[in-house]
């Protein structure tokens, strides 16, 4: 049987690939939610799982868990058009991000222009926001990597380039540019894996068949620049955070390579029904001048 709360419990076995660990986000028992996903594979006359050690989705779970996603997510963007039409408020809109440093002018901006839109923020890593927006989770994201899915629409925002922060006191501080092979040896301070900075500093790193040395890895990435500055590593720093946090004593450098860059993009469900709110605020994302630099508030 496929209502809509066994469907609801398949897509968290299915994004978490463990059967207790699913349990417990569902508040359900493990014996109770094994044979909902029992019904549907009969229901479906297939598997979903590969249960040949650690549980994992097969192709044809995947193929089902990209039709429900898209199920569900109609359903919930009819919800909130019919309670949008039917009441009198502004609406909502949800956005999700890798990191939201270099969205607040933007952000600002149209809560100052829309004060009775309830505007919901959600972090998200750049690899599960096709899956968020397919099931219509969130109605924008923003990333500095690709979301790699054929029903997400892309635009870019902004391209800048990243480089290294030092210590003021650092033997590289005076330095006008850095190769990848004279920062071979230094203590980095960085992301964790999956975050775009993490991955730029590897791919950087791998390009001249190297590994960086990591000496601490931040889930607090605003954190980072602060801890470089406290003299306890160098780290990679967008152009942007280095003109918001002026404050923070080190020294930025250019790094002697093309790809040192990020591209930060906003992306949609091509196939979707925005809300009215999430129009506008897709409209003041793509028309902010991303090119002011964040202290002088930026604008349309």
């Amino acid at each position: 049987m496929m209502d809509l709360n066994s469907l609801r419990q398949f897509l968290v076995v299915a994004r978490l690939e463990h059967l207790s660990r699913a349990a417990d986000e569902l508040h359900v028992a493990q014996p109770s939610l094994s044979r909902t996903i029992a019904r549907l594979e009969h229901a479906l006359g297939t598997p979903l799982f590969d249960r040949s050690g650690r549980l994992r989705l097969n192709a044809a779970g995947h193929l089902f868990r990209a039709h429900v996603e898209r199920a569900l997510g109609e359903l919930e963007a009819g919800r909130r058009a019919v309670a949008e039409s039917v009441s009198e408020g502004a609406g909502s809109v949800r956005l999700a991000s890798e990191t939201f440093l270099t969205l607040t002018g933007p952000l600002a901006a149209y809560k100052r222009a829309h004060p009775s839109v309830e505007l919901e923020l959600h972090w998200s890593p750049a690899e599960d926001m096709a899956r968020l927006l397919r099931a219509q989770h969130v109605d924008l994201c923003v990333a500095s990597q690709p979301i790699h899915a054929e029903e997400v629409e892309t635009v870019r925002l902004f391209d800048e380039e990243v480089g290294v922060a030092v210590p003021l006191d650092h033997p590289l501080a005076g330095r006008t540019s850095l190769s990848i092979h004279e920062l071979a040896d230094q203590p980095f301070i960085t992301a964790r894996q999956g975050h775009w900075l993490r991955r730029l500093l590897d791919r950087l790193f791998a390009a001249q068949g190297l590994a960086p040395r990591i000496v601490c890895e931040s889930d607090e990435h605003s954190a980072i620049a602060d801890l470089i500055g406290a003299g306890l590593g160098i780290g990679l720093v967008p152009s942007f955070a280095r003109h918001k946090g002026e404050h923070v004593p080190v020294a930025w450098i250019p790094v002697d390579s093309p790809d040192c860059r990020r591209t930060v993009t906003l992306s949609w469900d091509a196939g979707g029904h925005p809300s009215a709110a999430a129009r506008q605020l897709r409209t003041t994302l793509i028309d902010w001048n991303w090119h002011r630099r964040a202290g002088e508030g930026g604008g349309p």
